[in-house]
């Protein structure tokens, strides 16, 4: 059985295999209580970081390269599109542009908000990485312009990773959601593998609910 280790990112890897349909559990992982305390993570991961998966003798890190080994090793089952399709080459763009445009600059301005001293959480690095986050949603605009999800009409993988930055953004209040966009996650958040992925992970739920 795959595991996964912690939340956070973490969730775009439960959200894909419940989308799949594949059995999993899911190992809590407290960073705020100190990884360095969690000996049998640090194990899996010597980095210290979230998420991570063990399946079976394979131990992979990084949330898009697990979603991607995923898709490969157990069938893309309509969450991938055929690599000769006009559609592939807007999923790979969207996929990756979800955490390397999107959350992994949007992470930077967070812990500066959130965690940072008061003196130092407006800060030239936080204001660019913030910056850099919403050059990227020109992006989204223009795709969803013309299309319903990332890589066209179909939902897929790529939506995924777009959706947890965005909401990355809306739940720590450092990004304000367009109408556009707001349509698009409510589109994106209405499937059943997502509320069984909210269900399946106390942290993310427990966060959610204490925003409402």
């Amino acid at each position: 059985m795959i595991t996964v280790y912690g939340e956070g990112r973490g969730f775009r890897v439960v959200w894909l295999l419940e989308e799949m349909g594949l059995p999993y559990r899911l190992r809590g992982v407290d960073m705020l209580a100190g990884v360095e305390k969690d000996a049998e993570f640090l194990a899996i991961n010597p980095a210290g970081f979230i998420p991570a998966i063990e399946d079976g003798e394979i131990v992979m890190v990084e949330s898009i390269a697990i979603m991607e080994y995923l898709l490969a090793r157990y069938g893309a089952r309509g969450l991938a599109p055929d690599p000769q399709t006009p559609a592939f080459p807007l999923y790979q763009q969207f996929l990756h542009l979800g955490e390397a445009g999107m959350a992994g600059f949007l992470f930077m301005a967070v812990v500066s908000k959130l965690l940072a001293p008061e003196e130092e959480k407006d800060n030239w690095g936080a204001r660019k990485a913030l910056s850099l986050f919403e050059s990227r949603r020109g992006l989204l605009a223009r795709q969803l312009a013309r299309a319903s999800y990332m890589a066209g009409e179909a939902f897929t993988a790529a939506d995924i990773s777009v959706t947890y930055a965005l909401e990355l953004g809306k739940r720590t209040g450092t990004a304000t959601l367009t109408d556009v966009e707001r349509a698009y996650v409510a589109r994106t958040t209405a499937r059943d593998g997502y509320r069984r992925a909210m269900a399946a992970c106390p942290a993310t739920r427990a966060w959610v609910e204490s925003l409402a």
